[in-house]
């Protein structure tokens, strides 16, 4: 059986539950001396190496050839957050190898264009979307990150950054209204200047200890500024902890250079963790249709009212929906539901659908052609 100090790696965010997951992997582990497994905390993931932490002291490391197979066959992938099993080799390099990965208790994921997964955070408590009351601010991507968070057991909670742009306490007080009357999903939501101190006192309950924290939002949001406020508030902050790089946005668009361009978890002071990510150029939830439609649960609501059964709340007549939520929420509620049922599809299904389209395609065209008299 494995054996860890449970204390030091409180203070990573260890639980009991994640605990004795660990201790009962040991048995299904192959090729490895049970007696010098340690159980880490994965802080960061690179193209070649993984970055990994127990409790004092950080190391380099990589993933034993079996894990990624198996990692591969589950269609999952390791994530910065997770608890890894890791010993080091018998050879003289004595390097540190991932053996195994604790089942994690909470899970972040999100698609790419091809519909492939790609995990983002594991063992979070909460997600801090962080949103720029600046050119940033766009609520059909907040919206998306809602999505992203909604059913997986992290809680959300809004963090509208650069309250210090705004010209007057009523414009600020607006900006929040808009974004809690547009979201259905009850959560908290902060304005906050994220390079002042108080900014950290009002997360405080968020941070408390044994807590991990993953900050989400675009690129120049102020994640990376969040993150290093965090860092330097409480009596054990030091200097030290001021690590991430900040950078300016630009001026046309408030959007980020990607000064972050990895993702990386760091110990706060109050004995929380807290995981700053980069920002994503294109955000799609790994949500099906159940968490899309928990995310706009005022439209759920409504559906059942509409006068057709099947209604689709495109241009049916009797649709509750349409009048009852706006176009803009409408538009983007039936784009991320089109979104899930792609990404859920089999490949017979998606080749079917694309030859439908095919032919629908062709079908517009000689009709075209028809209208204009061409043979």
């Amino acid at each position: 059986m494995i054996h860890f100090d449970f204390e030091r790696l409180r203070s990573l965010g260890l639980t009991f539950a994640l605990a004795q997951h660990a201790t009962l992997i040991p048995a299904s582990v192959e090729d490895a001396d049970l007696r010098l497994m340690r159980l880490m905390r994965l802080t960061e993931v690179h193209r070649d190496s993984l970055r990994l932490h127990d409790g004092v002291l950080t190391h380099q490391a990589h993933t034993a050839t079996k894990l990624l197979r198996r990692l591969l066959d589950d269609d999952s992938e390791l994530a910065v957050g997770d608890w890894v099993l890791a010993s080091s080799s018998a050879d003289s390099t004595n390097a540190l190898w991932v053996h195994e990965r604790v089942p994690p208790q909470t899970h972040l994921a999100r698609r790419d264009a091809d519909g492939r997964r790609h995990a983002v955070v594991s063992n979070v408590d909460t997600a801090l979307l962080v949103m720029g009351l600046d050119d940033d601010f766009n609520l059909r991507r907040l919206e998306r990150y809602i999505a992203l968070v909604q059913g997986t057991g992290v809680v959300p909670v809004i963090v509208l950054t650069k309250a210090d742009v705004m010209p007057d306490a009523r414009s600020l007080f607006e900006r929040q209204q808009a974004v809690r009357e547009r979201m259905a999903t009850a959560c908290e939501i902060f304005c906050v200047d994220a390079h002042d101190e108080d900014a950290a006192v009002r997360l405080a309950h968020l941070t408390r200890a044994g807590q991990t924290l993953v900050l989400l939002g675009s690129s120049g949001a102020g994640k990376s500024t969040l993150t290093n406020t965090l860092l330097s508030h409480g009596d054990e902050a030091t200097e030290h902890r001021h690590q991430q790089d900040t950078g300016p946005v630009r001026s046309h668009d408030s959007r980020g250079k990607h000064t972050t361009t990895a993702r990386s978890l760091f110990q706060l002071p109050s004995g929380a963790c807290v995981i700053d990510t980069p920002g994503l150029r294109a955000l799609r939830p790994d949500a099906d249709a159940i968490a899309v439609a928990a995310t706009f649960a005022d439209i759920a609501a409504l559906a059942p009212q509409c006068r057709f059964r099947d209604c689709a709340h495109n241009s049916e007549p009797g649709c509750v929906v349409r009048e009852g939520v706006g176009a803009d929420r409408l538009n983007n509620y039936q784009k991320l539901l089109r979104e899930a049922r792609r990404d859920t599809m089999t490949v017979l299904e998606r080749q079917q659908q694309l030859a439908t389209w095919k032919a629908s395609g062709r079908a517009g065209k000689a009709r075209e052609k028809a209208k204009s008299g061409e043979v």
